[in-house]
């Protein structure tokens, strides 16, 4: 029962079936915005919940801030207002009238309002008020909020005109202690991208080209999806004292001189849900990693006779109890039972859609035999996809089952990464030839077509207009260097000493 389009007939279209099966989102009727539905919006839970824990770990306490940022601000940081101005969305007016029977803006602001495509500018404004001596440093705080860029061309999770994310925001004494806060926050979304939503990244820093606005270093965790492209699924970034001289936010320091703060700011979006679809969905539909699924079990009664569905509820409630006091990944396990009045296929097919990582089918003969049918999500299709074990084998087995799927999952993503981040490509010539292909489906256990890669870079001026007549981009410069010399990939001179992964990108 595969989707209407598959990832090597139609990747694209693919992508949006995915999203419309499984039931987690949809376009709204505001241009170029989202509804995330339930089971989108429980994934988005799942993924904030364990950033959060880390967050509060690393002592960064949660706050918030306007969505309404006045204009003056941003003209501050010329840089900044420029890396933005083309996605800001401005309010001008207060209120609305009637006029001819058509309501028209009325009121006219003193000063324009940006809608907060990111909060650099106004807790920079904050920060000024709050730090007045080194003792009050360093301020460590993140916030959950939504943000809005006005994409010309939206895209699910991917692109969208309003989206929800954390910023993070910090300001130290010194530079040190800044750089130290990124790097310590790039570490902490690699973690979690990896060992919570299952998927591998290449760490490293943002070539100047490819910078945050306003930034003096920007650092990235890239992922690969299974069409080869590459997904920016976390950036952290040096502001330096950049953002700290145009708000002023000056302190004393333990000398009794006047200096500027050192800051930094980091952060992840709902694109996240988009780069978990395109790494572990298949052609039947979503593959939730059990770490950030909202449910990790689905119960679905088989119930043949009417008057056996008591018992058979009956059942999965004491299964359900049972599970209740079990723990995967340090947390409770996530059950749900579907009782809804629908066919039992049916059901089983939604959630199969939906990527639940464990279904569990229940009729009257397992009720008798005291057996659970038991179908992995990751395994469909396969022999090994459906047993039939005793409930007591399934109880004290789930925790591990949980586990081993989400490892299972991160490993075959990891294999697929390897197996196309091509560090054989040595010359500009087979360099151009390789990116004149087209991306295709990454058929697992095999090379793609068009994918990652690895290999040298001169720093050339004119890269950007290169790399932008070649539709593709250097995603990062990886902290693991070779030290090696060669032939820049792009502009064919010898020499060249920095390591880059070149790519197609979302």
């Amino acid at each position: 029962m595969s989707l209407k389009n598959t990832r090597a007939g139609n990747y694209p279209e693919w992508y949006q079936n995915v999203i419309s099966e499984a039931d987690m989102a949809e376009n709204s009727s505001s241009p170029g915005c989202m509804v995330i539905k339930p089971w989108g919006y429980g994934i988005w839970e799942r993924i904030r919940d364990v950033f959060d824990e880390k967050f509060k770990a690393t002592d960064h306490e949660n706050c918030y801030f306007p969505m309404f940022i006045p204009l003056s601000f941003f003209q501050k940081e010329a840089e900044h207002v420029d890396g933005f101005a083309k996605e800001m969305a401005v309010v001008t007016h207060s209120r609305l009238s009637m006029k001819d029977g058509k309501l028209i803006p009325d009121s006219k602001l003193e000063e324009p309002l940006i809608v907060r495509p990111t909060s650099e500018a106004i807790i920079a404004d904050s920060f000024s008020k709050w730090i007045k001596s080194y003792r009050d440093l360093p301020v460590l705080i993140n916030q959950w909020a939504n943000v809005v860029r006005w994409e010309m061309r939206p895209r699910l999770f991917l692109r969208t005109r309003e989206f929800l994310w954390q910023e993070g925001h910090t300001a130290h004494s010194t530079a040190k202690e800044a750089e130290e806060e990124t790097i310590k926050m790039l570490n902490v979304y690699k973690d979690v991208v990896e060992n919570a939503l299952a998927t591998p990244v290449i760490v490293g820093r943002k070539p100047e080209h490819e910078k945050f606005p306003g930034a003096v270093d920007t650092y990235c965790i890239e992922a690969m999806m299974q069409d080869g492209k590459a997904l920016q699924a976390g950036t952290s970034h040096f502001l330096g004292q950049n953002f700290a001289k145009s708000a002023n936010i000056s302190f004393i320091n333990a000398n009794n001189q006047p200096e500027y703060a050192y800051t930094t700011s980091w952060g992840v979006s709902t694109r996240l849900i988009g780069g978990v679809i395109m790494t572990h969905a298949d052609d039947e539909g979503m593959v939730v990693p059990p770490r950030i699924a909202p449910y990790q079990v689905i119960f679905v009664p088989v119930v043949k006779n009417p008057e056996d569905e008591a018992t058979v509820l009956e059942y999965i409630a004491k299964l359900q109890k049972e599970l209740s006091g079990k723990t995967a990944f340090g947390e409770k396990i996530r059950c749900k039972t579907d009782k809804r009045d629908r066919k039992s296929v049916d059901k089983f097919w939604e959630w199969t859609r939906k990527g639940a990582p464990v279904i569990c089918e229940i009729g009257m003969r397992d009720v008798e035999g005291g057996k659970v049918m038991v179908k992995e999500r990751l395994k469909l299709g396969t022999p090994e996809g459906k047993e039939i074990i005793a409930a007591e084998d399934f109880v004290n087995s789930i925790a591990d089952r949980l586990e081993n799927i989400q490892q299972q999952m991160f490993d075959k993503a990891k294999a697929r990464q390897n197996l196309n981040v091509r560090t054989d490509i040595k010359t500009q010539a087979e360099f151009q030839k390789y990116f004149a292909e087209s991306n295709i489906w990454i058929e697992d256990g095999k090379a793609g077509k068009v994918a990652f890669v690895r290999g040298k870079w001169s720093g050339d001026a004119n890269s950007e207009e290169l790399l932008k007549a070649m539709k593709i981009t250097i995603r990062c410069i990886p902290f693991n260097q070779s030290g090696t010399e060669g032939e820049c990939l792009l502009t064919g001179k010898p020499g060249a000493t920095t390591d880059v992964i070149y790519a197609r990108s979302y």
